[in-house]
């Protein structure tokens, strides 16, 4: 992700208390359960996913699995809310400091210095859970699951075509 990327989205976050979600069209797509997860959002990560919806949407057809993946794909990071800033350390640390972000994102996340590194790499694995026990289907979650790793690992899997879909709208928005 790029510096300008971030910039941008620290602005969405900034303003995110002025825009209301979109709730009705994410219940098109959520069951009452699965909606719970994405009411539990913080704002601006609802509103990001929301957008990543859109983008999909405006590809053409959008299965509903991958509907579902673009709004609750973030869901995870619910259960640790950081501020605009701790993502932006994380990301800085990331790229100019692999080794030590790698360490440092096996602690534990009840640390609030540690806890950027530790959502950035363990949401989506967060976001599955919280998806799969609110019943999203295997598909979606495994897109959720998946939504931050190397695509070209997955070339082979028959769900990469959503994959890649669901990444490039994600760092698009």
């Amino acid at each position: 992700m790029t510096m300008t990327y971030r910039v941008r989205q620290g602005l969405q976050a900034l303003s995110a208390f002025a825009r209301t979600p979109d709730y009705g069209l994410a219940a098109r797509y959520l069951s009452p359960p699965l909606m719970g997860v994405f009411r539990a959002m913080r704002r601006n990560e609802q509103l990001h996913s929301l957008n990543v919806l859109r983008a999909l949407l405006a590809e053409g057809d959008t299965p509903r699995d991958l509907a579902v993946a673009a709004l609750l794909h973030d869901s995870g990071k619910s259960r640790y809310p950081l501020g605009v800033w701790q993502k932006t350390y994380a990301v800085l640390l990331r790229r100019l400091f692999p080794r030590l972000f790698e360490r440092l994102s096996s602690g534990n996340p009840h640390n609030l210095l540690i806890r950027p590194f530790v959502v950035y790499v363990h949401h989506p694995d967060w976001s599955a859970e919280l998806m799969t026990t609110a019943g999203a289907t295997p598909d979606a979650v495994w897109l959720a699951a998946h939504h931050q790793e190397n695509r070209t690992h997955w070339q082979n899997h028959e769900l990469f075509h959503l994959l890649e879909r669901l990444q490039r709208a994600d760092d698009a928005n």
